[in-house]
């Protein structure tokens, strides 16, 4: 399905509301002045609230497991507003809630 691209600026929220960043962007490839993301970079998640009762803690990283089939960023699957991550250790997902609106991918 077609969607927007993942940029730094992007704003991406675990299901809890806690803030995810890539940890490295793509720095060749701009949108919106922005480097975008890419699937085998790792997110890194920050504040993230769930403390469950003797579980698994709150939300740490994530990793993109669906991206774009069409559009690759150095060879790898650049990430799209409709992508699909899984945070660890909680298995929940990312969400993007705010990106750029000028570039689509497939």
């Amino acid at each position: 399905m077609p969607g927007l691209m993942v940029h730094l600026g992007a704003t991406v929220l675990c299901a809890h509301g806690g803030q995810a960043q890539p940890t490295s962007p793509a720095p060749r490839v701009l949108v919106s002045g922005q480097p975008v993301a890419t699937q085998p970079v790792p997110y890194v998640v920050a504040g993230c609230p769930f403390v469950p009762p003797g579980g698994n803690g709150p939300c740490v990283t994530a990793q993109w497991v669906v991206a774009a089939t069409r559009v690759l960023v150095g060879g790898v699957p650049a990430v799209l507003q409709d992508s699909q991550a899984v945070c660890v250790p909680t298995g929940t997902p990312l969400t993007v809630v705010v990106t750029q609106l000028r570039v689509r991918g497939t």
